[in-house]
């Protein structure tokens, strides 16, 4: 879980070094410009089941749509622990400003108790936008898994953001 986290932007790793088959991708020698991890090829084979998507032609924004899969994986791991606050302290700006907290923590639980836990998660697909109805211009990518809890099979819809700071954000989420 705390690897998911780094990778996806949730948090800042203090120190040390990851490595992926005597690759380094976090450490010295392997950082972007602002000292985060952010290589989706390698993301995609540190976590690949949450990435196995089938053969397709590749997307203009295949990068795009990896990343920000990772983002909304790990959203979602964020709920399924329970760690409501988290979840929406990591969401995006647009998504806290529209959703006070005490109403997320009063209504998220709420609404997934009835599936119980999640057994297992697999996406869909993902796809990227740069426009979307009620939301301001910008770069948008909706993820859509298919989820089995304990209770209930369902899709859950993950839209993300690409904030200003560079991190693709939660902005909105839904179950069907």
């Amino acid at each position: 879980t705390t690897l998911l986290r780094l990778i996806a932007g949730f948090a800042d790793p203090d120190e040390g070094t990851i490595t992926l088959g005597g690759e380094v991708v976090f450490g010295p020698g392997r950082k972007e410009p602002d000292g985060r991890y952010r290589n989706a090829d390698q993301a995609v084979r540190l976590t690949p089941r949450l990435y196995a998507q089938p053969a397709a032609t590749p997307s203009p924004n295949a990068e795009k749509e990896t990343t920000a899969r990772l983002a909304a994986g790990g959203w979602l791991t964020l709920l399924d622990r329970g760690d409501w606050g988290r979840a929406w302290e990591t969401a995006s700006s647009v998504f806290r400003s529209s959703v006070p907290l005490p109403a997320w923590i009063d209504g998220v639980p709420k609404a997934r108790e009835p599936f119980g836990n999640m057994v297992e998660r697999s996406p869909v697909e993902a796809v990227y936008k740069t426009a979307l109805a009620g939301r301001p211009p910008g770069e948008y990518v909706t993820v859509i898994f298919e989820t089995q809890f304990a209770n209930k099979k369902v899709e859950e819809v993950v839209t993300t953001v690409l904030e200003p700071d560079g991190r693709w954000r939660a902005t909105g989420y839904s179950t069907r």
